[in-house]
């Protein structure tokens, strides 16, 4: 009797020590698993071939544009771009008052400065981080993102009026709120092509790009020994499709809430892409 009441509390300690063994060898590999993560998000992701998400940045800058502007009468990217964009409007509004738009030049001024302060915070947050690290990237996108879900989810649920050409005497001001949104997080996609050293590829203006196209002394050289020229051309591309599905998006639904979900998916995507972009090797 004492022999088996000595073997059952021996079997006893030996399967707490197998317990104790088990969840340290657990513990281990989870902790493993998330130096692997940190490393995995703290790593330089790589330029090669990140041009190719600029550009889908370039194709959204032209949905939201098109469709923005048909509804509220303002940009929320270009804001110095074909004919000076905002700052054209804003400039008429103070200087020409017209009876039906008497507020106008507001919309214009409130684009502007969020748009400049969304560049003010994106470039600290991302300096602060590290521009070029895998974490950094991805949190700029998706604050991006969200910020453009958040408005095509404010538009659906009719907090904020999106009908597209709908005749207003003044403004309404809720229009205020998807302006400001979509204009600070617009600042994101340029901060990210100054990050990525892809300045012929700024995203939210076409102006330059056109210009500096033009202005190439290698314009006509091969198709593979100018990539600058052949991002500049995808990157104007990129956004005239955009304008242009914006656009008819706008016009067969009355509405911008459709070309808005449809950008705040490509910027999902693009954020996808940046977890698990390649690491930079040099």
């Amino acid at each position: 009797m004492a022999r088996t009441v000595s073997r059952h509390s021996k079997d006893a300690e030996g399967a707490v020590v197998d317990c104790e063994l088990g969840g340290v060898a657990r513990k281990r590999r989870t902790d493993e698993l998330w130096e692997r993560w940190d490393r995995h998000m703290a790593a330089q992701v790589c330029r090669g071939r990140a041009d190719v998400l600029m550009i889908l940045c370039c194709l959204v800058a032209g949905l939201t544009d098109s469709t923005v502007y048909n509804a509220f009468s303002t940009f929320v990217s270009m804001q110095t771009d074909l004919s000076s964009g905002n700052t054209i409007f804003l400039g008429l509004g103070a200087s020409f008052k017209d009876s039906t738009k008497p507020f106008a030049w507001a919309k214009s001024l409130a684009s502007i400065a969020c748009f400049l302060l969304g560049a003010f915070c994106f470039s600290r947050f991302c300096r602060y981080l590290g521009p070029l690290r895998r974490k950094t990237m991805v949190l700029s996108f998706l604050i991006q993102s969200s910020m453009v879900i958040l408005t095509a989810a404010l538009v659906q649920a009719d907090i904020v009026d999106g009908t597209v050409q709908a005749v207003v005497v003044g403004i309404r001001w809720r229009e205020m709120i998807p302006i400001t949104i979509l204009s600070f997080q617009a600042a994101g996609q340029i901060v990210g092509s100054r990050d990525l050293d892809l300045h012929e590829i700024p995203t939210v203006v076409v102006t330059t790009v056109i210009c500096d196209f033009g202005m190439d002394p290698r314009l006509f050289s091969s198709l593979k020994s100018n990539a600058v020229r052949n991002r500049r051309f995808f990157a104007f591309t990129a956004m005239l499709i955009g304008a242009l599905v914006g656009g008819r998006i706008a016009k067969s639904t009355g509405g911008i809430e459709i070309a808005l979900w449809i950008s705040g998916g490509i910027k999902l995507v693009i954020t996808g892409c940046w977890l698990f972009w390649p690491e930079d090797s040099s």
